[in-house]
């Protein structure tokens, strides 16, 4: 475990952005799945890829790591008897996994660490029930063995759309079609257009009915093919928000035509009243008297923890709505974020599904913690920025779990960041 301390100061320069994480996660998924060999390009092995990467060799996929690629020799992912897949941390493997894992009939246990297993499976458990899939449990460690069959799958708009896709991964590969039918409006809509995309990458059709229902054709076949992963908006919104706080940061690596949800940190910087420039190169953040906005983040959930940072350093209240899914991350991340902004000396107010924050022209400083979560780390190494003391961040090495290089590039940028081991 590692505490850093940084000193307060601006960041300045240019970041290629690390690959997306939700895309390199499905793309190595889809490759397992496929016969023959793909290649997948621009890969980090932050501990949530390795994870995904750990599941699909457990379930027969051979998975070599070159440098930033992944030679994948895929196979239909059928598991041996005695399989365990290990998610670390990683709710998209978990939930990914779930599905393939029951195109054989063979036992496969999930274990994990962390808050993984108090997130949570009940649209899986639903399903189990239905088809009678046996399940040793509720949550983590569980063993399922069964066979999944086709037939109508009925799901909540308001669960995680990682059960969405888990199923979008599994459903082609039946014998028959499927449709899953979705209950309330769909949050998180990004997330399943970035599933649908890397499926059709590799040769699998899904029929969108407007968010409503998602028609499924059994018999298809996953083809292998050659994919890079796209630069991540979710990551690239610490350093554009570096930018728009005081600094001068172009980011590279970024896709302007992506279907990431997480790029709607570009539209509300702009509201908020930085200047975002946008070229076929790069995108440049810089520095305007920010001012108060309010957000309903139910379709960006991720981007939620920089939010803050950026509406506790404008002037005048913000709101930010939508935020209920928030709890059940890899912490309770309303509570999180409130808890450590104010011991930075900002106003925020944690209601049951939203924050209301009062802004400032600076924060104070002091120590805080990450509790565990990549997200929260990298969201007050940001506020650091514009505090008038350092901040030690306890637990810094949360971010492995996404972005393991966030500080060295941090550094790059000209922060100054002083580490200490805590063995």
């Amino acid at each position: 475990m590692k505490d850093i301390k940084i000193l307060p100061g601006l960041l300045k320069g240019d970041i290629k952005i690390p690959p997306s994480k939700s895309l390199c996660h499905r793309a190595i998924i889809a490759a397992a799945l496929a016969h023959g060999q793909s290649i997948i390009s621009n890969v980090v092995l932050s501990e949530d890829i390795l994870a995904t990467i750990g599941g699909v060799r457990a379930l027969g996929a051979i998975v070599t790591i070159n440098q930033d690629q992944l030679i994948i020799e895929g196979c239909r992912l059928e598991s041996s008897q005695n399989c365990i897949i290990d998610c670390n941390e990683s709710g998209s493997t978990l939930r990914f996994l779930m599905p393939i894992s029951l195109l054989s009939n063979n036992a496969v246990s999930f274990v994990g660490r962390g808050n993984l297993s108090s997130r949570p499976l009940e649209p899986y458990i639903e399903i189990f029930k239905e088809q009678d899939i046996f399940y040793s449990d509720t949550s983590l460690p569980m063993t399922i063995k069964g066979c999944l069959n086709h037939g109508i799958f009925k799901l909540k708009g308001s669960i995680s759309s990682q059960f969405i896709t888990g199923l979008m991964f599994a459903l082609p590969l039946l014998e028959e079609d499927s449709t899953v039918l979705i209950t309330e409006p769909l949050e998180s809509k990004s997330y399943i257009d970035l599933t649908i995309d890397v499926l059709n990458s590799f040769g699998i059709s899904i029929i969108n009915n407007n968010y409503k229902s998602f028609f499924i054709k059994g018999k298809q076949e996953y083809k292998n093919t050659l994919y890079t992963v796209e630069g991540d908006y979710s990551q690239a919104a610490f350093w554009l928000a570096a930018g728009a706080l005081g600094g001068d940061v172009s980011c590279t690596g970024l896709s302007q035509n992506s279907k990431q949800g997480d790029r709607a940190i570009l539209q509300l910087l702009k509201t908020a009243g930085a200047c975002i420039e946008i070229s076929d190169s790069h995108i440049k953040a810089e520095p305007l008297a920010l001012q108060a906005f309010e957000i309903d983040i139910s379709q960006c959930p991720d981007i939620a923890p920089i939010l803050a940072v950026i509406a506790a350093l404008s002037e005048g209240t913000s709101k930010i709505t939508g935020a209920a899914r928030l709890r059940i991350k890899e912490c309770d991340r309303l509570k999180a974020i409130t808890t450590e902004l104010n011991k930075l000396g900002a106003q925020v107010f944690e209601e049951k599904d939203s924050l209301t924050i009062n802004g400032m022209r600076r924060l104070r400083g002091g120590d805080v913690t990450s509790w565990g979560d990549h997200r929260i780390a990298m969201a007050l190494a940001i506020a650091a920025i514009k505090c008038e003391e350092p901040v030690m961040i306890h637990n810094s090495n949360a971010v492995d779990k996404s972005y393991p290089n966030f500080f060295d590039d941090y550094k790059m940028l000209g922060g100054i960041l002083l580490e200490r081991n805590m063995g």
